[in-house]
């Protein structure tokens, strides 16, 4: 439970907005936190498209009221284009989004409120962001925060996974499609809301559409990820995620590449701030954020530059579930990364499902998995609520060949990313492969522990990528995500591995069939040893914030359920995932805003050309002048040559439609 603090070394002066002028004309909104009687202070700007007027209000005032009255000046700025900002906005991280961060930083460090020095905070979005303009080093900017975030936007994003087209690739595109054509407030730019208004609906486009013709690692996912030349950041860097988001495997990457000053923290916590986290234990994040600031930019010596590099909550073994509030664990340390005193022990996948220290060659074994392998895997990435986890593995098993250790004499704990190095054959030219690492309990029950997939033709290369030649031998390695986990004495490792995993990534155009060589095919585990100095490890602090305004959230007929079905006549199974669905009244500035959403996943059993995405939203907002809705639908299909995309929009003000679009689009699969 976060504490709710009332009390700071400073009063707190709240500007509700203001005007961040750049060199094209186009003026920025910013809301602003500032601290009376510090005097000229460093600021902390976090730079989203979320709207700071209605969409994250609540988080910016628990958060930005907290650090400004420790004695920082804090900015929530609204990206071009989103929110009360004037322009339009074409995509995300994009170049014209960095270069204007750049002069918003540049404008604020000149302000008599600012001493001249600049941190940028943010999760996600705002993460990205950070590294992406602390890569083009700004004069200003002396330190980020990146929490939730990635080095690479092809590797670990929600658009790719390991090649295959993830999940969340069209499901996030028409989220962001629901938004951006939403208008400013009246209160805030006056009566150019409805020109400004206008031209974000006719500009209004599926991202989709730019995504999915992008399916190699090309110039275009490049662009923005700063693993492309991670020597252009050199101010200090402190990368945060949790086990349960999809982004925790960039944190020992950008750790292990960065040579500034940095540090990393990997929690339990899903998508989002680990002080506000729906899987527990939180930590007094922003008395984190204080250290870390007050280190970099006020000079004080805080300890926390004194603490290991990556500090890491080490989970335990726990039962199958599809939704966690708490993870059992305890925090490690490892002083550098990687750490010299990680082992790696090999573990060869043999003949008979063994799954051994030692490689005994045996006989070939093959596997051409059903579609619904996958059906119930849950998320890429986790909020932490709605059934998000895998159910228990024992139901892909079904589908997949399945290696397994003897009972563990011993306890064994990792730390990173698993390796599968595989040898095999395909009887197809396009195939992918996921794997699945998972903890076997006595009884049977079978918990996930982390997860990596290949779509096959990117074995050598996600740039370039090479049609597989059916029934000869090739070789390919499958990362699995980073994690922690503790294996218990009695519990066996398992590695677990099928030709599909829907709908977590989209299955190429034919069932194939994969035949592994046994004693060829050998898994490498990122053991850790027991380190003395982690009893020693400063404890955090417990979570605190800043008052929230006034909201009142408001019960809504909940129009989808979470729930996987599966006809057994026509073989068709369907996957749901309700998305933000809310009514919220936010008294301080009257509005009412409500929100419901649906992406379902079709399939029918034995068809890969059988898959779709469907998906629908619907936004409301409500204010004292006016009542604007948005209604769309989305549907990605395909054959064996392309994908399908098809969208629809309603634009409505006051009960009567406004403005109408549709989208019927053909993009060539490029070996996906």
């Amino acid at each position: 439970m976060v504490a709710v603090r009332t009390s700071f070394p400073y009063s707190v002066k709240v500007v509700e907005n203001f005007f961040i002028p750049l060199s094209d004309g186009t003026r920025l909104a910013a809301r602003g936190w500032f601290p009376e009687g510090a005097g000229p202070v460093p600021a902390i700007l976090e730079y989203l498209p979320y709207r700071k007027r209605d969409g994250t209000r609540s988080r910016d005032d628990c958060t930005h009221v907290y650090l400004a009255g420790h004695g920082y000046a804090t900015i929530r700025l609204d990206i071009r284009g989103t929110g009360d900002s004037e322009g339009l906005i074409d995509d995300e991280y994009t170049v014209q989004e960095q270069l204007d961060g750049c002069e918003a930083i540049c404008w604020i460090a000149a302000q008599d409120w600012c001493d001249a020095q600049v941190a940028m905070i943010g999760i996600s979005w705002g993460g990205f962001n950070g590294l992406q303009i602390a890569a083009r080093r700004p004069p200003a900017l002396k330190t980020i925060i990146t929490v939730g975030s990635t080095d690479d936007r092809y590797a670990t994003d929600i658009h790719w996974v390991g090649g295959c087209l993830s999940k969340d690739n069209f499901d996030w595109s028409s989220t962001m499609f629901a938004h951006n054509d939403l208008p400013p407030d009246q209160a805030i730019v006056g009566e150019a809301w409805r020109d400004m208004w206008r031209q974000r609906m006719e500009h209004n486009a599926p991202w989709i559409l730019t995504w999915l013709r992008h399916q190699r690692r090309d110039d275009y996912w490049k662009q923005g990820s700063v693993c492309e030349d991670f020597s252009a950041i050199t101010i200090p860097v402190y990368a945060v995620s949790g086990w349960a988001d999809n982004y925790a495997e960039s944190v020992p990457r950008m750790l292990a590449e960065l040579s500034g000053p940095r540090l990393g923290l990997i929690g339990p916590w899903a998508h989002s701030y680990p002080h506000d986290v729906t899987v527990e234990p939180a930590i007094g994040w922003l008395q984190e954020v204080l250290r870390w600031c007050d280190h970099w930019m006020k000079g004080r010596d805080t300890g926390i530059m004194k603490e290991p590099m990556l500090r890491a909550w080490m989970q335990e073994s726990v039962s199958p579930r599809t939704c966690y509030d708490e993870r059992a664990g305890r925090w490690v340390g490892e002083a550098e990364w990687p750490s010299p005193r990680i082992r790696h022990d090999r573990l060869f996948l043999n003949a008979g499902g063994k799954l051994s220290s030692t490689a005994a060659p045996g006989p070939n074994v093959s596997i051409c998995s059903p579609l619904w392998v996958g059906l119930a895997a849950g998320e890429v990435g986790r909020y932490g609520g709605d059934a998000e986890w895998p159910v228990d593995q024992r139901e892909d098993d079904g589908g997949s060949l399945v290696f397994i250790t003897e009972p563990l004499t011993d306890r064994i704990e990792i730390l990173g990313a698993p390796q599968l190095s595989l040898t095999f054959a395909s009887d197809k030219p396009q195939a992918l492969v996921a794997v699945r690492l998972n903890d076997v309990a006595p009884d049977g029950s079978s918990t996930r522990v982390t997860v990596g997939l290949l779509n096959l033709t990117h074995r050598k290369s996600h740039e370039h990528p090479e049609l597989l030649v059916p029934g000869a031998r090739a070789h390919a390695v499958v990362d699995l995500d980073d994690i922690a986990h503790a294996f218990p004495a009695g519990h066996r490792i398992a590695v677990s591995l099928s030709t599909t995993y829907w709908p977590i990534a989209w299955p190429s155009p034919e069932l194939a069939t994969l035949k592994l060589f046994c004693g060829e095919c050998a898994l490498d585990l990122p053991v850790r040893p027991p380190r003395p100095e982690d009893a020693a490890l400063r404890d955090f602090d417990l979570p605190e914030m800043a008052p929230p305004p006034p909201v009142t959230r408001h019960e809504i007929e909940k129009h989808h359920a979470r729930r996987v079905t599966r006809d057994l006549l026509s073989g068709l199974m369907t996957v749901d995932f309700p998305r933000w669905t809310y009514k919220k009244e936010m008294h301080d500035i009257g509005q009412v805003q409500t929100a419901t959403a649906l992406v379902r996943y079709e399939i029918v059993d034995g068809d890969p050309l059988s898959a779709v995405t469907i998906t629908e939203s619907s936004v409301e907002l409500a204010r004292e002048d006016v009542t604007i809705s948005h209604r769309s639908t989305g549907r990605l299909h395909c054959d064996a040559e392309n994908f399908y995309v098809e969208m629809s929009l309603t634009i409505g003000e006051n009960g009567q439609t406004v403005f109408e679009r549709a989208w019927n689009e053909t993009i060539p699969r490029d070996m996906v």
